[in-house]
């Protein structure tokens, strides 16, 4: 087993493409999960195991918000535990990667601990403004449950696009497969911030102020409703080129 410094090269030379990946992805969450995935390996996890510590600080965080009353001090810990889960996120992919040890099983688990998080850290400020907000209509329970479903169906249209994306590619042949990413555009990096999950968990931080944590959570379900009408268009034009190509 090399030192730390060797693993975290190594790991350097083990990513993802950074095409269609925000800035904060690209400069903050997988770096931070690059250095938790080389401690991973020098205890010997197993990148399943890195997705399950993955989910223990996020699925925490998520029931302290719909448990615990809102207060300053939880919403820096809450974000702090969605923060870190999310790098444990990037952490185990890397882990993956580096030790060869990836495979359906984990790509299964660690979808599903992030279609559960999508699914559960909505529910619980759904749950906090019930049982905490003074809102100022009722109208205001709505609105998690629009940012959920906008949030999944995203997450799983995402999914298939890159699955259905796949396949179509392989069965038209080496070619097409095996096509280049591309050049990445750092226009798009920006433009894509709004979206991440990671910039996402940052509006927690006004969880010791109801009202402007209200402002913030429906600006950035407007937001993700918008950026899911556009990957949709673009999604289904894609897949419409792949049938037609």
């Amino acid at each position: 087993m090399g030192s730390t410094g060797t693993v975290l090269r190594e790991l350097r030379g083990a990513q993802k493409s950074a095409k269609g990946v925000s800035l904060y992805s690209r400069y903050v969450n997988r770096p931070a999960g690059r250095v938790l995935a080389a401690g991973a390996y020098r205890a010997g996890l197993t990148p399943n195991q890195v997705t399950l510590i993955s989910a223990l600080f996020t699925y925490g965080a998520v029931a302290s918000v719909a448990l615990v009353e809102p207060s300053w001090t939880l919403a820096v810990l809450v974000y702090a535990a969605l923060a870190v889960g999310f790098a444990f996120d990037s952490a185990d992919g890397q882990l993956a990667r580096l030790t060869g040890r990836g495979g359906p099983d984990g790509e299964w688990l660690d979808h599903v601990v992030d279609c559960g998080k999508l699914v559960l850290v909505h529910t619980a400020v759904l749950i906090s403004f019930y049982r905490f907000g003074e809102l100022p209509s009722d109208a205001w329970l709505l609105l998690p449950l629009g940012f959920q479903l906008a949030a999944v169906v995203t997450f799983c249209a995402g999914l298939l696009r890159e699955h259905l994306g796949k396949a179509a590619a392989s069965a038209r042949g080496p070619s097409w497969a095996a096509a280049p990413a591309g050049p990445v555009s750092r226009v798009r990096a920006v433009a894509l911030l709004p979206a991440d999950y990671g910039v996402f968990c940052l509006v927690f931080l006004l969880l010791g102020a109801p009202g402007a944590f209200r402002a913030g959570y429906a600006v950035l379900a407007v937001v993700h409703t918008l950026f899911l009408a556009a990957f949709l268009a673009k999604w289904f034009r894609e897949l419409k080129a792949l049938r037609a190509g």
